[in-house]
């Protein structure tokens, strides 16, 4: 894994094009890819479920809680990091390696529904609403681009690795905006349209930790692997898609159990799916 320093590529309306491109030229040689996204907080919780019981609901019951959400409230960011098999990061020939991250234009956090507890730690962690408003992404020029790019079902399908780590309402966002409605009635339609969009390589790290001994979320798993955030801050997606593939690399480099385990967690989401 290189030591070169990592620096967080800002993707606006202005340069959405351009930047896709980079990302499909890399996706040869950089076919892994971790994400993770920023939205305004969960709104809806299940009625009468205690907030210590809510990690034992059905998948049905997490779904129907999850998609209340997604389909209510609005995608802030996107992050992605792309590695190579050896945890390499592009470098496009310089002395520094990058990684994605999208802003999006839609959500106004002035009247969109919201947790404003959540937009106030965006806020503190330095996501500037008003410029995401004035020059952020249309999530439609995104869902095309998407499309084209080779992440999705197109020239590259079957080749990506997905990594997420708690990925089900990432998973539900970007959906969202790639279908442009709301998401489908039930937890197998959904599982088909995240099996359609980003291939048969699907993994949910917050499913596979605990089997390492490791547990919580994804800064006290990091903390546990002796790993450092190196670029960016917390809820950034930039930086937590940079955080979910070191802990990705980390797990498989460490103590992974191979094709078996491997197998045994593809498209098992967490929350959406029984993992024994």
């Amino acid at each position: 894994m290189s030591t070169l320093p990592i620096i967080v590529r800002k993707v606006w309306q202005f340069n959405l094009v351009s930047e896709f491109h980079l990302i499909h030229q890399c996706l040869p040689r950089f076919p892994f890819a971790s994400m993770d996204t920023e939205f305004p907080g969960t709104v809806y919780q299940p009625v009468g479920v205690p907030a210590h019981l809510r990690s034992s609901l059905s998948p049905a019951a997490f779904y129907a809680v999850m998609k209340q959400n997604v389909d209510a409230l609005k995608l802030i960011q996107f992050g992605l990091t792309l590695s190579d098999t050896h945890g390499n990061l592009p470098t496009f020939g310089t002395e520094f390696q990058y990684i994605w991250e999208f802003n999006f234009r839609e959500f106004d956090c002035d009247v969109d529904l919201q947790i404003p507890e959540s937009i106030s730690l965006l806020k503190s962690q330095g996501i500037d609403f008003v410029k995401n408003k004035h020059i952020g992404i249309d999530s439609r020029h995104f869902a095309f681009m998407f499309r084209v790019s080779g992440l999705g079902p197109s020239s590259h399908y079957g080749r990506v690795m997905w990594v997420t780590f708690h990925g089900s309402y990432d998973f539900g966002y970007l959906i969202k905006i790639l279908t442009g409605r709301e998401l489908p009635d039930n937890v197998y339609e959904f599982r088909m349209l995240v099996r359609f969009f980003f291939g048969p390589m699907v993994y949910d790290l917050k499913n596979m930790v605990r089997f390492f001994g490791l547990h919580g979320g994804l800064e006290r798993v990091a903390k546990s692997l002796n790993l450092d955030r190196v670029a960016g801050k917390s809820h950034q997606a930039g930086s937590d898609s940079l955080l979910i593939m070191q802990v990705f690399w980390a797990l498989r480099k460490g103590c992974w159990n191979g094709k078996m385990m491997m197998e045994k967690f593809n498209q098992k989401l967490y929350g959406l799916t029984t993992c024994y």
